[in-house]
């Protein structure tokens, strides 16, 4: 996670150093309040102004600072608990660490349960599936990578299960450790469905749509990226594939540097991995080959092999090719485990 902490006082500058410099695994941006500041933070003087300017640059941000403070700061800019990110406070003493916002989705209460342990600080968690020890379907979807496609179902299986109602299960993948709030079936009045299909097995249905495809992509020289941006959505839309199931691209090392394929990666939060010609001609499976493709690039297929290359998985969309660019896409094999967390 790409973290932002924010310090007010003195106390606060030396705890968020303390943040900054464990090894959790996370990359920290620090902003201290210019009378107390060091030569690693970037000194502010508003706030208020430095929030908005941050907001939704961050996975989270860790207010070093009371409550009440980090609340008003973020209060303006918030739009919805899948795209604001993990907001928390802790006191510039270091005692507490509170997660305020974006608790399950935006990993909030799996991050102050990690910097607790590494800092000494006590989290507390006030969202009532967490103090309760009940299934909580906005956390598991989060922690599997699964899209959630309707907050009010989420809400209302969320509300079920604290009443003690069963929640049901219908899906396509294979699950592991199922908690007892859970049952396979569709006999319950509320459930989850996994899967890219447009069913809903319950009159109350929460579906999940695994987040499990990587788009291949090859394309000419000088390609720009709205060119890209056409032609993966339209392939992508006549095999019937969400754009929002995409986690990430690949193509050859040839393509690094091309402008046009960053910049629409970059532009979609897509990660985009490279491979050499030897990479993707070792990788197995039955490709479309093209002689002009080998000549140049010295592989035979791009957009193919390095879909299947980055997921481990099998095609789903074979190559399209129109206007300068080629694309396909293969999923990622997946097993769902209710036990997996976040971080």
């Amino acid at each position: 996670m790409d973290i932002a902490v924010i310090s007010l006082t003195e106390n606060g500058r030396e705890f968020s150093r303390r943040i900054a410099e464990t090894p959790s695994g996370h990359r920290f941006r620090r902003y201290c309040f210019h009378k107390h500041t060091d030569g690693n933070a970037e000194a502010f003087t508003d706030i208020n102004a430095l929030t908005g300017c941050i907001f939704s640059t961050y996975d989270a941000l860790i207010f070093v600072c009371a409550c009440g403070i980090a609340v008003r700061a973020a209060a303006p800019y918030l739009r919805s608990k899948t795209t604001d990110p993990a907001v928390l406070a802790v006191d510039d003493c270091g005692k507490f660490i509170i997660p305020v916002l974006s608790g399950h989705i935006g990993g909030a209460n799996a991050l102050a349960r990690q910097l607790a342990v590494l800092t000494g600080a006590v989290p507390v968690v006030t969202t009532a599936t967490d103090t309760g020890g009940r299934f909580s379907p906005d956390c598991f979807a989060a922690a599997n990578g699964l899209v959630i496609t309707d907050l009010r179902a989420a809400k209302e299986i969320a509300a079920a299960v604290l009443d003690g109602e069963k929640t049901g299960l219908v899906t396509e993948y294979k699950c592991l450790n199922m908690p007892e709030d859970v049952v396979c079936g569709s006999g319950s009045r509320t459930g989850i469905y996994i899967g890219s299909g447009d069913v809903e097995p319950f009159p109350v249905t929460l579906r999940l749509v695994p987040r499990n495809i990587v788009i291949g992509i090859g394309c000419k020289k000088g390609i720009t990226a709205g060119t890209v941006s056409r032609r993966v959505h339209s392939a992508l839309n006549e095999a019937g594939i969400p754009f929002e199931r995409v986690y990430g691209a690949a193509s050859i090392d040839l393509k690094s540097d091309e402008k046009g394929l960053l910049e629409f990666c970059s532009s979609c939060g897509l990660e985009l991995s490279f491979f050499s010609a030897e990479e993707l001609m070792s990788t197995e499976g039955e490709f479309t080959p093209s002689a002009f493709v080998m000549e140049t690039a010295g592989a035979d297929n791009v957009c193919e092999r390095s879909a299947v290359r980055l997921s481990g998985g099998r095609l789903v969309l074979r190559k399209s090719a129109a206007e300068g660019v080629t694309v396909a896409a293969a999923e990622k094999p997946i097993i769902i485990d209710f036990e997996r967390k976040m971080l």
